[in-house]
């Protein structure tokens, strides 16, 4: 009669000493693994021994030293056909940094304990079936940069409380099923924030002018497929022109702004407002109100408001064009004409050499140094190159390494689209051969172009100079040739 009790505690004493050999972050990880069905996550956990000391060599753990001891700082095990729910003894994890359980099937909400690991900056956990309101602590995490939960079930509003995740980089919360107003108290603190997708959702209202704030925005704003309405505010403009925004599948109405980074977008941006216009969607925006008053003061008969021809049109268009192109002109050569040389801070370079063309995509390698101080008059190496835009740069090597195809041929030299490694597009024109002028000289020209500013001109980012071999980095437009626009 005692033997079976003795057995018994002898089972358990032996269980619990190898469990106990394990860490504690080791503890926490079998959490995960209990929580998932066995049946489908089998192979995922197969090495997941409870008799290790360490959980460091278990498949899709990462580990660091930290205090001289083996902590867990990733959890990578995406796309494992895993069906569960997230336990929140995962928060005990101090020193977690990455979570990435994208594409599974995982369930249930997110436990608000996770956010006790307050090491992380990485959360994935989209394409999932999770659900419940968008996580409102979820910003008690201080470091947290990177946050997809796209393609889940979540519901509800936006909350105020993101204006907290002070270091968001990466906001993405597409298909899902978030509904009411887009915040607008949040954006201005975001000053970090890179990419905002809030696409295919259930968001209404209108664009809040506040996102125009979001300065540090270099890739995309993707608002589509909502049902947001009212006009296009006019601050989108203000945003980097690296930005690529997809407006599409909305309610929005009125025209389309033409300033700033509008000049940018396609008309794929603005596809699917069936009440918008503007030059992008080539939908012209007529005057509906027929009881304007005219140029003499007097008001119009109804129906006799037919406005300017086409031709008419066309034909102004292209004279704004060509005055503004003369203006431009006549100021920068007032400008070579007063600008004293002698007193630039520019330096010249008598040794440059020609640039050879790279095997593969026929852009121009640029060998050499750029090597100049404040006491010299001379550049000593190959060639440099020349930011003329302070918050406009990029280094040399990376202009080299990017991708580039030809644009084009004219008697000015060849023109190349070059996308830089963030993802940003630039026109390089090469003026290639030839040329007896000096350094200094050449850079003050392109110095004094590149302080004109006017919407109409492509502005001047930089330039590369050397003795036989010129290049001039400006703003890739990607709406088409100036011909095409003229022409119609």
């Amino acid at each position: 009669m005692t033997l079976s009790p003795l057995l018994s505690l002898l089972f358990y004493f032996h269980f619990f000493r190898s469990v106990l050999s394990l860490s504690s972050d080791g503890l926490a990880l079998l959490s995960l693994k209990s929580s998932v069905d066995q049946n489908a996550g089998t192979a995922a956990f197969a090495d997941w021994d409870d008799g290790d000391s360490t959980p460091c060599r278990w498949s899709g753990i990462s580990c660091a030293n930290i205090s001289d001891e083996p902590h867990v700082v990733g959890i990578a095990l995406a796309g494992k056909s895993l069906r569960g729910y997230i336990p929140s003894e995962l928060g005990s994890l101090r020193y977690l940094r990455r979570l990435n359980l994208h594409d599974n099937a995982f369930y249930g909400f997110i436990p608000v304990n996770l956010f006790n690991a307050t090491a992380l900056h990485s959360l994935f956990l989209h394409r999932n079936n999770l659900s419940g309101p968008f996580p409102s602590s979820l910003c008690t995490i201080p470091r947290l940069e990177n946050l997809d939960i796209s393609g889940n079930s979540f519901s509800g509003e936006i909350p105020q409380q993101l204006n907290n995740c002070k270091n968001l980089q990466r906001l993405i919360l597409a298909r899902n099923n978030f509904s009411g107003d887009i915040p607008t108290s949040v954006w201005p603190e975001l000053q970090n924030l890179v990419e905002l997708d809030l696409s295919a959702n259930d968001l209404e209202g209108s664009i809040p002018e506040e996102i125009g704030e979001l300065k540090s925005l270099a890739g995309t704003l993707n608002l589509s497929f909502n049902h947001l309405s009212g006009k296009i505010p006019k601050s989108l403009g203000k945003l980097p022109s690296t930005v690529s925004f997809d407006l599409s599948n909305n309610n929005l109405t009125g025209q389309i702004p033409e300033t700033g980074s509008f000049s940018n977008q396609g008309p794929t941006a603005f596809l699917n407002n069936p009440s918008l216009c503007g030059i992008p969607l080539r939908k012209p925006c007529s005057n509906s109100n027929s009881g304007s008053v005219n140029s003499t003061g007097s008001n119009r008969e109804p129906g006799s408001n037919k406005g300017l021809s086409p031709g008419l049109i066309i034909i102004i268009s292209v004279g704004d064009a060509v005055g503004v192109a003369l203006v431009g002109l006549v100021i920068v050569y007032i400008y070579w004409k007063k600008k004293d040389y002698h007193n630039s801070n520019i330096y010249n370079d008598e040794k440059g050499k020609s640039i050879n063309m790279c095997d593969g995509n026929g852009f121009p390698c640029m060998n050499g140094g750029f090597l100049m101080s404040e006491d010299d008059d001379e550049v000593e190496g190959d060639g440099g190159l020349v930011s003329i835009d302070k918050g406009f740069s990029f280094e040399l090597d990376e202009l080299l390494r990017a991708s580039a195809y030809v644009l084009g041929k004219s008697g000015l030299g060849i023109v190349y689209k070059v996308v830089l490694g963030n993802g940003m597009p630039v026109a390089v024109r090469r003026l290639g051969e030839g040329g007896d002028e000096r350094y200094k000289e050449f850079a003050a020209e392109v110095m004094a172009i590149g302080k004109v500013k006017h919407p109409n001109i492509v502005r001047l980012r930089a330039f590369y100079w050397a003795h036989d071999e010129k290049l001039l980095i400006s703003d890739f437009i990607n709406n088409g040739n100036l011909a095409n626009a003229l022409r119609g």
